[in-house]
Formats: C-alpha cells, structure tokens, sequence
C-alpha cells in the first residue's frame, strides 16, 4: 500500500484528527510514544499490536512533512 493510503483525515473519525487508515489510532499518539522513547517495535508489543512497520513510519513521515509546510513561530522571545 502506498504510503500516502496509510493516513486518512475524516471529519466522522477522531475529530478529524490525522490517523492511521482503519484505525481510530491519531498520528500524534504514535509521535508521543516515540518521543518517550519508545521504538518502532515497542509501539507493536506494548501499544498498538494493530499496527505494522510500515503504518508507523508513515505516521512519521506525515507528520515530517506537515512540519516542512508549517509557519515556525517562536517559542519565546530572546532578550
């Protein structure tokens, strides 16, 4: 399947929010367990058994990808 069929965006689902096609799994819940450390494997035994490899990296890659297109704004401002 191609990557882009991996992520669907539906109104109905979520809210709307980006998620792994056939599941009500968000793309940010899977960038929270990596971002506590866990690795692509451990988000199959210990989280979503649903979910395979490649359905994970497309999630990263979605969200690489909104990342380039976003406006950046500061944080803080520096003194």
């Amino acid at each position: 399947m191609k990557k882009e069929n991996l992520i669907e965006i539906n109104p109905k689902i979520m809210h709307g929010e980006p998620v792994i096609v056939g599941t009500r799994i968000p793309i940010y819940a899977i960038l929270d367990l990596i971002a506590a450390g866990y690795t692509f494997g451990d988000i199959i035994k210990k989280a979503y058994p649903q979910l395979n490899i490649e359905q994970i990296r497309a999630a990263v890659e979605y969200a690489n990808a909104v990342i380039k297109n976003e406006e950046v704004l500061p944080l803080s401002t520096s003194k």
